[in-house]
């Protein structure tokens, strides 16, 4: 692993399963980051392999902290209870336990939306805040890290808030993948947002909204466009959170 790296991260999902060096003093990968196709049947086994061949293929020391972000919630020494984006054999596993024996080494496992929320905290759109900050990444669904004076509040599922009106699950109503599904203008995709937003506003009161995922590239299609009081703002290291906030929450967990 090239020099300028501290820790190494990994991000898993549906469709790819993406690794890196980590350089944490500038909170950017330090070498380009490796993408392998999540297997079309994605047992622990399969994922644990793919994980395996890209700590090898950056020759990372058995020294560094490696952070994995997983969809799901995570708790240390629990067996998994749901999983929704891979194959249901994950569930009734202890997730650390499957990556650290593929892995052969201790690795640390987070939610990947936490994981993109501390990036952000530390390195990105909400460095310096205090208060609570609630980083949310749209992608095909809604996933949420609550984040208060700088320390995570892990494994919130707050993008399957009931909305008002009969809406249902905010998920299932303004996810990204609901905007492309129904070929939806930015504009309008927006006013569902503020319904989602003036929600979570209401119940939480936070200082800080970080709108982060693929679509946050685009934020000035939407952005603007969501009605709410509180600051909202777009997330700074888009897709690279994930990857970075797993290498940095590794990095603390061997101090």
């Amino acid at each position: 692993m090239i020099e300028t790296a501290q820790a190494f991260g990994v991000d898993i999902g549906g469709s790819g399963i993406k690794a890196a060096p980590v350089n944490l003093e500038k909170g950017e990968f330090a070498e380009p980051r490796l993408k392998i196709l999540t297997p079309e049947v994605s047992t622990p086994k399969a994922v644990g392999e793919i994980v395996r061949q890209q700590l090898e293929h950056f020759e990372v020391p058995e020294t560094a902290p490696v952070g994995i972000a997983f969809p799901a919630p995570i708790h240390v020494g629990e067996k998994l209870g749901y999983m929704a984006n891979l194959d249901q054999s994950w569930v009734g596993v202890d997730v650390t336990e499957v990556f650290s024996e593929a892995c052969g080494r201790p690795v640390t496992v987070v939610n990947d939306a936490d994981a993109a929320g501390l990036a952000e905290q530390q390195f990105g759109a909400a460095k310096g805040q205090n208060g609570l900050v609630v980083a949310t990444t749209l992608g095909t669904g809604i996933g949420t890290a609550l984040i208060f004076n700088g320390e995570l509040i892990p494994n919130t599922e707050l993008g399957h808030l009931e909305l008002l009106k009969g809406k249902g699950d905010a998920e299932k109503y303004a996810a990204s993948s609901v905007r492309e599904k129904l070929d939806m203008g930015y504009k309008k995709w927006a006013k569902r947002l503020t319904k989602y937003y003036s929600l979570m506003e209401f119940y939480l009161d936070p200082q800080l909204f970080v709108v982060g995922g693929g679509v946050s590239r685009v934020s000035e299609k939407f952005l603007p466009y969501i009605d709410i009081k509180t600051p909202i703002v777009a997330a700074k290291l888009h897709n690279e959170a994930g990857i970075i906030g797993a290498a940095y929450y590794a990095s603390t967990k061997m101090k």
